[in-house]
Parts: structure tokens; sequence; C-alpha cells
């Protein structure tokens, strides 16, 4: 276990495409959608025996520290760090850096986020492990890219040049570009090519060649994170971090440097992984009956086909339906197509545009 390596998981999101259970108070990631734990704690499970809980920081919403921190008891208080605002990943991660390079000048960090699902630890940790170590020692930014196993229009890609010469077992690539995410036809394409990897959102680098970077490509976010380094851990952090963010636009981590820097290097994800984006992602982790159902809670079925129910303590009967996705929650029901999934957010904006229903949101 080495002592420099750090984690961070972004966990500001609101998690609105899984409205009505996801709430702006109670937002997926402290949700246990998959099992007994909550998003962020199985988070946080990842990285057990590679970093300790000591070293790992949690950047989220200043509203959500409390329910953060009842999420991870594990972590320590001053670790969970809130925004006052948000202002996108750049600007989390920047933020990220200040506080490690307080703490330890020799800091490398991984980023992930709150609304992963990864299977195979182990190559999961190997992975994190050589780049963490490829890290302290190159001025490189590392992004972690998984083989697509369809044409998703729902990633970022990835297009790799040369395989690096590293002696270790995760493979690294040197990059061409990022690509934004892509339609299906462009999506064929790139799985055809066999050099496209999805974007899996999740980064390694040292506390110095971020910011090198920074000061490259975003000196005002480099600006940033040298002035709340010189607070943190302080009672002056809150005060001057709302001054700070105040002053910042939105941009996140792959505009603001992954499509602009000449020195990214891919480390490939040989784990299975999923983002957990949307209602309908969720059949992907649980089995469905004959039907093809998915149910999680009370569901009685007849003659229904590939539904996606969460009715917990609450039973939810189907007659005669197909592909509908069904969230009970208490005081709001959704009923949507899985086509729509995606729609949800839409349907949040509508409600609190309307008024009269800030409880439920």
């Amino acid at each position: 276990m080495n002592e420099h390596q750090y984690a961070v998981i972004m966990a500001g999101g609101r998690g609105e495409r899984f409205w009505p259970l996801s709430t702006s108070k109670h937002p997926k990631q402290v949700l246990s959608l998959l099992g007994d734990k909550p998003m962020l704690a199985m988070s946080v499970d990842y990285l057990h025996g590679l970093i300790p809980p000591e070293r790992v920081l949690i950047i989220t919403s200043a509203d959500l520290v409390d329910v953060t921190c009842d999420a991870v008891p594990s972590l320590p208080r001053q670790n969970v760090v809130g925004e006052p605002i948000g202002r996108d990943t750049a600007a989390c991660i920047a933020l990220a850096s200040a506080i490690i390079r307080k703490r330890d000048s020799e800091g490398v960090f991984c980023v992930l986020t709150a609304d992963h699902i990864i299977r195979d630890l182990n190559a999961f940790q190997q992975v994190l492990r050589e780049g963490l170590e490829l890290a302290a020692t190159e001025n490189v930014l590392l992004t972690i890219g998984i083989e697509p196993t369809f044409p998703s229009s729902g990633f970022g890609y990835i297009e790799t040049a040369a395989q690096r010469s590293d002696r270790s077992i995760t493979e690294f690539w040197n990059t061409v570009r990022f690509v934004e995410k892509p339609d299906v036809a462009t999506a064929e394409t790139y799985l055809a090519a066999g050099t496209f990897y999805w974007n899996s959102g999740m980064f390694m680098w040292s506390c110095a060649s971020l910011q090198r970077s920074l000061g490259d490509h975003q000196p005002h976010l480099l600006e940033m994170a040298q002035r709340m380094e010189a607070v943190a851990d302080t009672p002056a952090f809150e005060a001057a971090l709302a001054e700070e963010y105040r002053k910042l636009e939105k941009i996140s981590i792959d505009f603001a440097l992954m499509e602009k820097a000449d020195n990214i290097v891919m480390a490939r994800g040989r784990f299975r992984w999923d983002d957990i984006g949307s209602w309908e992602a969720l059949q992907n982790h649980f089995s469905p009956d004959p039907d093809g159902n998915t149910r999680v809670g009370d569901m009685e079925a007849v003659e229904s086909v590939g539904n996606i129910v969460i009715s917990k303590g609450h039973l939810t009967a189907l007659i005669g339906v197909k592909d509908l996705i069904v969230v009970q929650a208490k005081g709001a029901t959704l009923v949507c197509h899985k086509s729509r999934a995606q729609d949800v957010k839409q349907m949040v904006t509508r409600l609190r545009e309307q008024g009269g229903h800030d409880d439920l949101l």
C-alpha cells in the first residue's frame, strides 16, 4: 500500500433520471439501488485493500455533506468536501488536487464517480495500482478505457494509437483523441475499427502533473487550486471556496484538459464496468423472470413482458403491458416506456417549474 496514493470520488449529482426514488435531498449515490449498501459506500469498497478510507475524498454538494457522511461512515468527516455550487468536473478535480497536495506534496490520485458499478475487483485494482505507479513517475494524464461490447451512443470514446512498452500486466496505450458521444452509426464504425474504447470517466495522475496541465490549458483553474491549497484544512476554507467558485464557469475535465493535452495515456480496463445512468441500466444487474420482467420489491404480472418495476413495500400489479418502467416511491409514482428512460429528467424539470411538489423532488 503506497502512502502517497489517494482516491477522489465525485458525488455531486442529483440523479434526476432516477426520480422518484432519487431526490435533491437524497440523490441516487446515497441510495441502495443494487443491494444493501448505498452506491457511494460501494465505490469506497472498490478501493478496499488498496487505498484506505483516510486517503479517500468525496466531493459533493454542500447541502449533501450530511447525507453523504451518513452513507459512508467509514470516511473521516473532513474528507467529505461540499461544493457551494456545481461547476462541473474540472473544478471538482482541481479542488481535490489542492486538498491532496496540501496534505501530501507527492500525492497521486485516481478519480472515480459514485454511480459506476465495477465487477472483477482484482482486475480493477490491478489497473489502479499500476496506473498510479505510472502516474507517480511520469508526467502523464491517465484515463481508463473500456473495450466496447456494443455500439453505444451513450458514452464518449477514446481513440488509441500505439501500445506502450511498459512492463506491467495492465496495457497502457498512447491516445489520438477523445470523442464526444456519437450517434449509433458512428459508434458502429468505432466498434469495427477496434482502436476505440469507451471513456469511463475514471482518471489517474499526480497532483503535480494535473496542475502542470491546468497551467497550460486552464490557468484560472490552476490559480483557484493554488489559492485553495493555501487554506485547505483551515477554518478559512469554506468562505474561500464560495468566493472562488462564484468566479468559475462550468467546464468538464474532458473539455478542459483531456481534449487538449498531448500527454494522455489510456489504461485498458479488463473488468466489467457499467455506468448506472438511468432506470433502464438497472436491468443488467438483476435476474429477470421468465417473461423478462425485472423487479425490485413486490410485483405480480399477467401477460406482461420486459418491464422494470421498483416497488419496495408496495404491491404493483401489471396486466398486458410491455417494456414499461414503473417506480413506486413515497408520494410519487413514475410510469414510462423504457425507450423514454432518459426523459425522466425532463419530467423533474417540468414538475419543478410548475411548483407545489418540492418535497418530492
